[in-house]
């Protein structure tokens, strides 16, 4: 699927054309319109994606900068002790191959270390897809755009967790 890249004038242009704009495409020997991904920078020249999993929420913010990566306010390999999740988080950055090229600040709370670092990892994912909409085809077949949604199941009464059962007596 051939995602394609527009300036806002142009999606302005589309939008104005209404369904007209795709009709006349169509006409014009296009098979397939794609959807429209446009860079999404705030007034700072950064990008701001939300990233989640489990009960961790991660607001991530990517600017151009030289590969520092901080998390609430600690450097991450403070933050995430241990190797694996460490790796976890810069999974996006070398799939991409932008590992020093982007300053990354995030903000998380919620849930577990393992958590939050999913979370990073989607967030800084997402941020890097509205940086640079083409980095989708890059990011999009290992599964970094796409939230893990397995929660905890929750508690049902009558029972001591989820599905188990209270230790049955004979007498």
């Amino acid at each position: 699927m051939a995602t394609e890249t527009k300036t806002l004038s142009d999606l302005g242009s589309l939008k104005s054309a209404g369904a007209g704009a795709s009709a006349s495409a169509i006409a014009a020997g296009a098979t397939h319109i794609g959807p429209v991904h446009v860079q999404k920078l705030d007034k700072f020249g950064r990008a701001y994606a939300t990233g989640k999993r489990k009960n961790a929420v991660a607001r991530v913010w990517i600017k151009p900068g030289k590969g520092k990566i901080t998390v609430n306010t600690k450097d991450f390999k403070v933050y995430f002790a241990r190797p694996v999740l460490q790796m976890l988080l810069q999974q996006p950055l070398i799939a991409a191959a932008r590992a020093d090229q982007f300053d990354i600040n995030v903000t998380v709370a919620g849930g577990g270390l393992s958590g939050q670092a999913g979370a990073v990892r989607h967030g800084i994912s997402k941020a890097l897809t509205y940086y640079e909409p083409d980095l989708r085809k890059a990011l999009k077949p290992g599964g970094f755009l796409t939230r893990d949604s397995r929660i905890v199941e929750a508690k049902k009464y009558g029972r001591m967790k989820a599905r188990r059962s209270f230790q049955f007596s004979k007498r």
